[in-house]
């Protein structure tokens, strides 16, 4: 809980391998990938440090694929879920007192593991459970995971040596206790590394954890898992259930000790969890701490100052990598008239010469969107564009269900600012925009903060560092992650901490001190050293 303190390993950023042809990592991950696609496995829950399979199971099949079963696993009824709070809470008993360093040195070997000889594997399920492309995995199920489990500990150590000043009559110093009860992590399927963050930095700090990834992600889950195991986490520290979210978010929420959630997902769906524990507030016996980061509509903006050939790259990086399901994806941008024209001929240029398919071939660019309802959500806006006056598809527009959830990376031109896509998360490989005239550079700019109820990411496009400094200033409340002259995605642990605001987020910043400052209650103690033995003070006189 803080107490003491020995020197960490100082954290470092991940190289990313490059999977080259030719490459030993390339045919490390191919043949783990082929291994695990061509393999059944079975996913039972984990509870108190072991296997529980309830016999009521589903299967998992890639997005890719989705004919082809992969493996199944096992959902979770209530008494699973009371068992999970039950275990949890024994288990702090003895993992809240645990010295900080040896949880630390737990996290530090499973980012080793992940680094070493489960690179290959976390790498290949991600590919095969959330169709990422080899560098889309690489850059996140490996090293923004490991990254986060090193930083982690840095931000801790950073955390506890934070102490008060002290005088020659008393020792002040601050205890950062886990939160009293037990905490739930939700996790999305868009990224393995937040999956095993949300957890990981809750359990870092001395909490335990009930854990309820996405259904979409169990295959690279159960990954992760098998890494926390093997790195050392004790039984009951972290509890993994599948099934029903509703059933399992009553069950959490409705318990006394409850308290905190850490989650990633909808707005939609934490704002009714923000109001479920508001409803079940005397129930608990400490306020929870909420912590959310959830989605976007997130920006480009391109002065007339711009190069043409750097927003157009940064529009098809940041609105069609990983099929533009990041939280961070650009889906929104605004081009002046003088640049449309080459920025439109270049977009569509590296559009067409996208490949498309199954990750396994690495020459793909795009793959799959993640299940069947996304894919019918993209397809209904694409036909809506393709029927609206005020919308027009320069590029893309096609989409294709049957072997995978393909939908064509496709760029929407509309003359009206407010069309429905500029406004509406679409997560998916759709980007819309909108031509402004060189002269309303300002209007745009104005327009950008009071067209979306997001504040996630953005990006300003200049070489003109007035204009810079203008779109600084006016999208101050825009996004929580601005970008100048880069596309709006791609944060890396220790260098851009990452959350928003508005409906977006409790902007705690992922990947930063910020954040674990949330899974802590602070005592703090005063030993005085000789103590007082009258009451009386100076100013009362004889």
């Amino acid at each position: 809980m803080g107490k003491g303190f020995f020197n960490v390993p100082v954290a470092i950023n991940e190289p990313v391998k490059s999977y080259a042809p030719g490459s030993p990592e390339r045919a490390e991950v191919l043949e783990a990938y082929k291994t695990m696609f061509n393999s059944k496995v079975d996913v039972p829950l984990y509870i108190n440090g072991e296997d529980v399979e309830t016999g009521n199971t589903r299967t998992m099949s890639p997005p890719h694929d989705h004919k082809h079963v992969v493996g199944t696993y096992h959902v979770a009824e209530q008494k699973h879920i009371d068992d999970a709070i039950a275990t949890a809470l024994e288990a702090r008993k003895t993992w809240s007192l645990l010295p900080w360093e040896q949880r630390a040195g737990i996290f530090l070997k499973a980012a080793e593991l992940i680094a070493g000889p489960y690179r290959a594997k976390i790498n290949a399920a991600t590919m095969i459970a959330q169709s990422k492309n080899i560098y889309q995995a690489e850059i996140d199920a490996a090293c923004e995971l490991i990254d986060f489990l090193r930083f982690n500990v840095q931000f801790m150590s950073d955390i506890y040596m934070e102490q008060p000043e002290s005088t020659s009559d008393a020792w002040n110093r601050v205890e950062y206790r886990p939160l009293e009860g037990f905490t739930y992590a939700v996790t999305p399927f868009n990224f393995t590394a937040i999956a095993g963050n949300l957890p990981a930095c809750m359990a870092l700090m001395g909490n335990v954890v009930v854990w309820k990834p996405s259904d979409s992600q169990v295959y690279s889950a159960k990954v992760i898992m098998d890494v926390f195991k093997e790195a050392g986490v004790p039984a009951g520290v972290i509890n993994v259930v599948f099934g029903d979210p509703v059933m399992i978010t009553d069950t959490v929420l409705a318990s006394p000790d409850f308290s905190g959630l850490h989650f990633t997902g909808s707005t939609y769906v934490f704002k009714e969890l923000w109001k479920q524990i508001g409803n079940n507030i005397h129930t608990y016996k400490t306020y929870p701490k909420i912590v959310g980061e959830t989605g976007g509509k997130d920006f480009i903006v391109a002065h007339k100052s711009a190069n043409a050939k750097q927003v157009a790259t940064a529009i098809v990086r940041g609105a069609f990598e990983f099929q533009g399901q990041k939280c961070s994806a650009a889906s929104r941008a605004y081009i002046p008239k003088s640049l449309w024209s080459d920025v439109k001929n270049f977009v569509i240029e590296d559009v067409n010469s996208f490949k498309m398919g199954s990750p396994e071939d690495m020459s793909n660019f795009i793959t799959a969107v993640i299940h069947e309802g996304s894919f019918d959500k993209l397809a209904k806006y694409i036909d809506q564009a393709k029927a609206d006056a005020d919308a027009e598809i320069i590029v893309g527009g096609g989409y294709d269900k049957s072997k995978g959830y393909f939908i064509e990376p496709t760029v929407i031109l509309t003359t009206n600012p407010k069309y429905t896509t500029m406004s509406t998360e679409l997560f998916g490989p759709v980007i819309t925009i909108y031509v402004y005239e060189d002269n309303a550079y300002a209007e745009t700019l104005k327009l950008v903060d009071e067209t979306s109820d997001y504040a996630l990411t953005g990006a300003i496009l200049s070489t003109d560092r007035y204009a810079v400094t203008q779109a600084t200033e006016a999208l101050q409340n825009a996004a929580g992650n601005f970008y100048i002259n880069d596309k709006p995605t791609g944060a890396v642990v220790g260098q851009q901490p990452f959350g928003g605001a508005r409906a977006s987020g409790t902007n705690d910043k992922a990947g930063s001190a910020q954040n674990l400052l949330r899974w802590v209650s602070p005592r703090m103690i005063k030993e005085t050293f000789v103590t007082p033995k009258d009451y009386r003070y100076p100013f009362l006189g004889e």
